[in-house]
């Protein structure tokens, strides 16, 4: 397993990580204790080490589950990196389960730090590897809360903080302010060869301020694990109910278009999708939505996989760039703004503030 570092920070993770947020929403299926503790063991004998949480998913319990992991295997605790995430306060507002809808947050230094020592318990553990300000945006963005950050690390409680930023694609703004202004380690985004941007933009402002890039929707919602059909159903607890058709009719498309670079390799189009995001400058780990065994073990075995030539990737950024040449409908879906006074902006690359040396 390939083990990168989050820019000049002393964390070293697996470039392969583990994403906890199946234990605790069922928008991929229902996961038992039971299976959540195979697949995490069966995770870490496969080189992965770095395993993405949040308090918020399921409310406790996707942290719970990996405490419970953590407790039966014996693995010990200075060969497990853990991330973590605070920022919404479901003990005042528990939200529905199953629902989408963004529910109270709150990222003052008194509620991080109680949210902290809460998901201490749950994971039975003394410090997080990682602390990410769940979902922030411009607005909550307080210089007290990112103090506190550096206060907790200086403790030897977390041992770098970043920001993850969502739930949907975009807020460009918050990953790279984040980084340029106040010095965060680590952003985690939507981030695949079909959503390209602005985890590229994210990519050129980690190098220059020497932080990392977590990927998250590594495979744009199952259609880089070609296990998507024209006439697969969605179903109404599905979280892939919120995309448009354009996402699936053009998505399989460019499947076509990209599936020869896999078979040019040795690899599925699953392992292309990791080994393209791993050759982006600047990306740590992809934080993947690995549902079962076989996706695990393809995205590892992906790591030592050949790397894909310059001229390769150079094409699939200039295919990118037009689209695939299939038109206007096949344009990555719109942005997610907080500076925009319609919230929303046309995807694209915006060259980001920053000097590269």
């Amino acid at each position: 397993m390939i083990r990168r570092k989050f820019g000049n920070s002393n964390l070293q993770v697996s470039a392969i990580s583990l994403g906890c947020w199946i234990f605790g929403v069922d928008w991929w299926g229902h996961y038992t204790d039971e299976r959540a503790v195979e697949l995490c063991q069966f995770s870490y004998d496969q080189g992965i080490t770095f395993f993405d949480n949040g308090d918020a998913y399921g409310n406790g319990r996707a942290e719970t589950l990996f405490g419970k992991f953590l407790k039966e295997s014996k693995i010990p605790r200075d060969k497990i990196e853990i991330g973590g995430k605070f920022g919404y306060d479901f003990y005042t507002d528990p939200g529905t389960p199953g629902s989408h809808k963004e529910r109270l947050q709150d990222f003052s230094p008194a509620f991080m730090r109680k949210a902290f020592e809460q998901s201490l318990k749950r994971l039975g553990t003394d410090h997080i590897d990682l602390y990410m300000a769940h979902n922030i945006k411009l607005p909550q963005f307080r210089d007290d809360c990112f103090a506190e950050l550096e206060k907790m690390k200086a403790e030897g409680k977390i041992k770098t903080w970043g920001v993850s930023v969502g739930p949907a694609i975009g807020w460009r703004e918050e990953g790279i302010k984040a980084m340029l202004e106040h010095g965060a380690k680590a952003v985690q985004t939507v981030f695949n060869m079909f959503e390209q941007d602005p985890g590229r933009e994210f990519c050129e402002v980690a190098r220059a301020t020497q932080a990392g890039v977590l990927a998250r929707v590594h495979d744009n919602s199952s259609i880089l694990k070609d296990v998507v059909k024209i006439d697969t159903t969605i179903e109404k607890d599905d979280h892939r109910k919120f995309r448009d058709q354009s996402w699936k009719i053009y998505g399989l498309k460019k499947l076509e278009l990209v599936r020869h670079y896999a078979s040019d390799h040795g690899m599925n189009v699953h392992q292309l999708a990791c080994k393209w995001l791993l050759q982006q400058p600047a990306l740590t780990s992809i934080t993947g939505t690995f549902l079962n065994e076989k996706e695990i073990a393809e995205a590892c075995q992906a790591t030592s996989k050949p790397d894909l030539s310059k001229a390769e990737l150079t094409e699939i950024a200039r295919n990118y760039a037009r689209d695939w040449d299939l038109g206007p409908d096949a344009h990555p879906c719109d942005f997610k703004s907080s500076t925009d006074p319609k919230g929303m902006v046309r995807s694209s690359y915006i060259p980001p503030p920053v000097l590269i040396a």
